[in-house]
């Protein structure tokens, strides 16, 4: 893909939202071009992250293992979606795996380019964390939402709060 039409559909992502010209040139610049085949895996969950992805095309599917070891897919990704900036955020292992469904070409974004574009524009560099948080937020909410409706379909009120407590070691 051209660089222009590159810029065009990143510019439609939520990650590269607000950013003008100047800073998206920078950012994409760093980019680097991934190409996965169906049933390949991007990463593993547990494997240490150093980068994260935007998809460009194609269809991925986010796993978890399950406590009794069978694998819970969790929600599919496609054009537009990124992942993988959790582990950038919190540098924690991979939380989940990523799996291509269908033929995808990736744009790595990795942890020292990241860096790099906080040395060059912190506004910008704050502008992209920005837009991720906003993307974790989104993400939040929907888990909320779906952990509600199993608690509720489930009429288990304990489900919330036995989660809470998983989190916070309780």
């Amino acid at each position: 893909m051209g660089e222009p039409a590159l810029k065009s559909f990143l510019v439609a992502t939520p990650f590269f939202g607000g950013l003008d010209d100047a800073q998206l040139d920078r950012l994409i610049g760093m980019l680097v071009e991934r190409r996965y085949a169906a049933g390949e895996r991007v990463f593993v969950e547990g494997d240490q992250g150093r980068s994260m992805y935007i998809v460009h095309s194609g269809e991925l599917l986010v796993c978890k293992a399950g406590e009794s070891g069978r694998t819970v897919r969790m929600s599919h990704l496609g054009p537009g979606d990124f992942f993988g900036e959790m582990t950038l955020i919190a540098m924690q292992p991979r939380s989940a795996t990523i799996r291509v469904e269908a033929a995808a070409v990736l744009y790595e974004l990795t942890a020292m380019n990241l860096y790099a574009y906080y040395k060059a524009d912190v506004h910008a560099y704050a502008m992209v964390l920005g837009n991720i948080n906003r993307e974790l937020c989104r993400r939040l909410l929907k888990a909320d939402e779906r952990i509600a409706e199993i608690a509720d379909a489930s009429r288990d009120s304990m489900t919330q709060i036995r989660y809470a407590k998983k989190q916070t070691g309780a």
